[in-house]
């Protein structure tokens, strides 16, 4: 079996780079439309979209405290925040099992739908992938795999 040159092998894998950042950078323009349509439609702030997002991917909830903190806003700015988030019915406040002086602030169902809601904007969307000839289906997973190895040694290198 032939092998390349390693500078043509190099050529090859930057040539690919590029095309596949093309690709994803027209894939992520395409479905901009879809996700401005659908964060037009919600009743809620950027902040208050930003807010619900972390309380969406934390499972033991957050603290007030913790999100003025993370947010770098006043306490009473994100208590009004995290109000209006409980009147949306998208979040809820309840006792800190470990302390019943404190509140932990969760993602209702309805929260967590609003967020799926603005993610169905993306490209791998289940219906676009089952369109997809099944070798062409394979190819991507196999791809996929190989990038989340990759983002997988990043983070236990703490980089």
């Amino acid at each position: 079996m032939r092998q390349e040159a390693p500078e043509q092998g190099e050529h090859e894998r930057e040539r690919l780079v590029h095309e596949i950042q093309e690709l994803n950078g027209a894939m992520e323009e395409a479905v901009m439309a879809s996700l401005l349509q659908n964060l037009l439609s919600m009743d809620l702030t950027i902040q208050q979209l930003r807010v619900l997002m972390v309380l969406v991917t934390t499972k033991e909830g957050a603290t007030g405290r913790g999100l003025s903190d993370s947010f770098g806003v006043s306490m009473a700015s994100m208590s009004g925040v995290l109000d209006r988030l409980v009147d949306h019915g998208v979040a809820v406040r309840t006792p800190d099992p470990r302390d019943q002086r404190v509140r932990r602030v969760h993602a209702t169902p309805l929260g967590a739908s609003v967020v799926r809601r603005l993610m169905v904007a993306r490209p791998f969307r289940g219906d676009i992938l089952m369109r997809l000839p099944l070798a062409d289906l394979r190819a991507l997973e196999q791809g996929f795999r190989a990038v989340s190895r990759q983002i997988s040694l990043l983070e236990q290198a703490g980089d």
